[in-house]
């Protein structure tokens, strides 16, 4: 698997890391033997990057991650986050907090559940619109020079956010939805700050949480709890009109012979070499589809393809609720 570099602190990542989250939270069907069994194998095939955090669960899918890299700790570039607040008993508060006690509880916190001595990236999850960003910084810098944390993240945060705490501390990677339905970071000066900056972009839900696939047909398609019954992506007429464009990249992808899953992948890998992504799965079936996608090249006339069926703000609908898109691009 290649590498890339992420930021300019030195971190390198493999192009393709694994997303943990759909294996504790949000996706139903979870099996935690499966899962560790498809950790495991990501890092067999060189996928050496992991991604988690505190709320996935909560707390379960740190301590899910921690037990698959028993012995292996040393392969890894282990990525987690603090933010979206969890109480005492584990229950998600419905806020952000960004106070610089609380994150320092928090990744003390983390560091017990993922069985290890020290954290490679650690994301501030959300943005505290309370908490001046220079104190969330402050406190995070100060993780560094204890040992706690070997480089620093943000995710979901604004240009001028990810200027503030650039400024306080050096931003390794911000983390943000994209993919060819969620193109925001073209336009919202996102990846033109990580650009200027020498920071590192971390695509997170490159295959438009599954929509991509092509493997959702119907909302009957997905489990009563899952939670894309509640994403405006996912419902009624939205539905219909990503579905058509899912079909049309479906289309292009066997005209060139691979997945549509691959072919979404491949995309997104193109977007420059400061990009990297983090597909999300459960199975080492679909693991090892995704994992395929890093050897697709697109042509010229690929992308060109791509771009016409699946221009910016193609998709139908927000990608979170309401109370999702307020804890955004802050």
């Amino acid at each position: 698997m290649r590498q890339r570099a992420l930021g300019s602190q030195g971190l390198r990542v493999t192009e393709q890391g694994l997303g943990c989250m759909g294996m504790s939270f949000a996706y139903s069907g979870g099996d935690d033997e499966e899962s560790v069994a498809t950790i495991r194998r990501a890092l067999d095939l060189g996928v050496t990057f992991l991604d988690t955090a505190d709320m996935y669960g909560p707390w379960t899918n740190e301590r899910l991650v921690g037990r698959a890299l028993a012995g292996r700790r040393d392969e890894v570039v282990l990525a987690t986050k603090f933010g979206n607040e969890v109480d005492e008993e584990g229950n998600l508060a419905g806020r952000v907090n960004g106070r610089p006690e609380y994150l320092r509880s928090a990744v003390d916190a983390s560091l017990r559940r993922l069985g290890v001595d020290h954290i490679d990236l650690y994301y501030q999850h959300r943005v505290d619109p309370d908490v001046p960003i220079e104190e969330t910084w402050g406190a995070l810098s100060e993780l560094v020079q204890q040992g706690k944390v070997s480089y620093l993240g943000i995710s979901e945060a604004a240009p001028e956010s990810i200027r503030e705490a650039h400024a306080t501390h050096p931003v390794t990677a911000v983390q943000t939805e994209y993919s060819l339905f969620s193109r925001d970071p073209e336009d919202n000066g996102v990846l033109d700050t990580c650009r200027e900056l020498g920071i590192g972009f971390v695509a997170y839900s490159p295959l438009g949480r599954g929509f991509l696939s092509g493997r959702i047909r119907s909302v009957e398609d997905l489990p009563a709890d899952d939670y894309r019954h509640g994403s405006p992506r996912f419902q009624g007429e939205n539905f219909r009109r990503n579905l058509d464009v899912v079909d049309r990249v479906h289309e292009l992808a066997a005209r060139k012979g691979v997945s549509a899953s691959q072919l979404a992948l491949a995309w997104v890998l193109a977007q420059g070499e400061d990009v990297v992504t983090i597909p999300g799965t459960k199975r080492r079936q679909y693991l090892e589809e995704n994992v395929g996608a890093t050897e697709v090249t697109l042509t010229a006339e690929d992308l060109e393809g791509i771009e016409r069926i699946a221009p910016r703000g193609v998709a139908a609908g927000e990608r979170y609720d309401e109370r999702g898109m307020r804890t955004v691009h802050l």
